[in-house]
């Protein structure tokens, strides 16, 4: 296979993966997606990602404050136990998850650019994921900026957590959801 038509293959089969086996990934296969994406392009080579794998102490720590602001939410106390157990459950069994973070720029500008930056590595690795035939997920919220999230992952002041990655080996594939084209969204001008 071409590598055009590899790379196509990885991008069409990619898919958001909400169940995995409890198969752990190994830190050399976690290291070389992260190796990808620090190849994304960086318009000012500012290099503005920082990566935070989060072990089974923190991803149980995380769902505690996850299950815990859902908990909230609700009005009867018994069903939010439930919610903040099964939130917790839910961290505790993923069998990797990565936190995506951006070094803020004082330069708006920058600011914008690197924000894009670290999504075009991010894509880099869920497409590297899909090419080795594991799953991801990515999450995103308010609550990555909420102050016990960022104290968990001891988020410096002039970082954000732009997303959470769930990654690992798909216990299920969901199909393809249908898109448009791109011609229904693409005009050509003179």
């Amino acid at each position: 296979m071409d590598h055009w038509q590899g790379t196509s293959t990885s991008i069409r089969e990619r898919r958001s993966v909400k169940k995995f086996t409890g198969d752990p990934l190994d830190t050399e296969t976690i290291q070389e997606l992260l190796e990808l994406a620090v190849l994304a392009p960086n318009h000012r080579m500012t290099e503005p990602w920082a990566f935070i794998v989060m072990g089974p102490e923190t991803r149980r720590a995380y769902g505690a404050i996850k299950g815990e602001s859902r908990a909230r939410r609700l009005d009867d106390p018994k069903v939010g136990t439930r919610v903040r157990d099964q939130t917790i459950a839910s961290m505790e069994g993923l069998p990797t998850m990565i936190a995506f973070l951006q070094r803020l720029d004082d330069d708006p500008t920058v600011r914008e650019e690197d924000f894009a930056t670290v999504y075009m590595g991010m894509q880099n690795v869920l497409i590297g994921a899909t090419a080795r035939g594991l799953g991801t997920h990515v999450k995103t919220g308010a609550i990555l900026d909420e102050e016990p999230v960022r104290r968990l992952l001891q988020v410096e002041e002039d970082h954000r957590v732009v997303a959470l990655v769930h990654l690992g080996v798909p216990d299920e594939l969901p199909p393809a959801r249908p898109r448009k084209p791109a011609t229904h969204c693409t005009r050509w001008l003179p």
